[in-house]
């Protein structure tokens, strides 16, 4: 009986020091669209998040402590993304990887910075975002600017005298690349013919498609998500119509390709450099591949973010989100998708963005930008 209470009470103490040593784990946090129409992403980020923190703790951890990871939902809504950054800081997770969208990265930053939650975005490419002198954001990809200057310089090289009108969606993100597409074209001697808005979530296009086929209309750019790309696209092949569909970065997503089909080829969009092309990325490629997922779009660049930030808690000796950020500024770091440096915004200090194009077979190609 006593060796019986003595085994019970050692089970108990192996029990009670297991928990007081998960207690003392680091919780983080990934946010972004895990459902809704932007859930593709939402699962980008996800994956990347997901296999980084594997691979911190694999490799020890944070400063003697393994991550914990928690998985938050915004659907790209403001409001949703805004109460889930107030639960973030009120739980004092000390840094997010997040989120997807400009419109809930924005007004999220200002609940993480009043939180002292240190937030890298993955995929945020507004201005507005790292332009308010926020002490707590940074982002690993580009900004609007340069994309839309890229894009601009595409179309004003490749269709000269060319019919080119522009869309937006209205959202955050699609209005300030169109308009920042816009300001690039104009700037290099070609006006648009046409220039319209729509709804994000819109389903019919057949009267802005029925203008761009008065107008002849050779490029239309396309500010705004890949659902809506999608359905643009078919619907300008049901009328007949041949004109070129470009757009962002948010039509990085095979999604894109399950909406059009092989109509899809042809379609051209900005975006970074492929990581998964690139030396650094071969090995987490590899181990992607091995659980077949495939790491688009913003996989990498996820678990990019938590790179930078894993290695500015190190050299920082803390967590605390000020104190890494300062170590973040202040530092290069070696991540998957390249090494990153940081300006006083937290904008990265070298990008380049490229254009690709969709083929008939659902993939796609870069055909400008770095050399080609």
């Amino acid at each position: 009986m006593k060796s019986l209470k003595l085994i019970g009470l050692a089970f108990g103490v192996s029990i009670a020091l297991s928990s007081a040593a998960f207690a003392q784990d680091v919780t983080i946090a990934v946010a972004g669209p895990m459902t809704g129409g932007e859930s593709a992403f939402g699962r980008q980020m996800k994956n990347g998040a997901e296999m980084a923190v594997a691979d911190i703790n694999a490799a020890g951890g944070v400063n003697g402590k393994k991550l914990a990871l928690s998985v938050e939902d915004d659907a790209c809504d403001p409001k949703q993304a805004r109460s889930i950054a107030e639960k973030i800081a009120g739980a004092k997770i000390p840094f997010v990887a997040g989120h997807y969208c400009s419109s809930s990265s924005i007004p999220a930053s200002e609940a993480y910075a009043d939180g002292n939650v240190l937030q890298i975005t993955p995929a945020s490419t507004n201005p507005l975002f790292t332009e308010r002198k926020l002490w707590n954001v940074a982002r690993v990809c580009g900004r609007d600017d340069q994309q839309g200057l890229i894009a601009a310089q595409y179309i004003a090289k490749n269709y000269k005298g060319k019919n080119i009108a522009i869309l937006n969606d209205k959202t955050t993100y699609g209005k300030g690349l169109a308009d920042e597409t816009k300001k690039a074209l104009n700037k290099a001697g070609v006006t648009e013919k046409m220039y319209e808005s729509y709804n994000k979530g819109d389903k019919d296009f057949n009267a802005i498609v029925s203008r761009l086929k008065r107008d002849n209309i050779d490029l239309v750019y396309v500010g705004g998500y890949h659902q809506e790309s999608g359905l643009i696209l078919r619907q300008m092949r049901d009328q007949g119509l041949k004109t070129v569909l470009m757009a962002g970065d948010a039509l990085a997503d095979k999604e894109y390709a399950s909406i059009t089909g092989p109509a899809g080829e042809g379609t051209l969009f900005t975006f970074g450099p492929d990581p998964r092309n690139k030396p650094t990325a071969k090995k987490i490629v590899e181990a992607f591949k091995a659980k077949n997922i495939d790491p688009e779009g913003y996989t990498l660049y996820t678990y990019a973010a938590m790179q930078v930030w894993s290695q500015a808690a190190k050299k920082a000796g803390t967590t605390d989100a000020k104190k890494v950020m300062e170590a973040m500024k202040a530092g290069k770091w070696d991540t998957v998708i390249g090494p990153i440096e940081y300006d006083a915004k937290g904008d990265i200090k070298l990008l380049d963005y490229v254009v690709y194009k969709w083929d008939a077979k659902g993939g796609y190609a870069q055909i400008s930008g770095n050399g080609t």
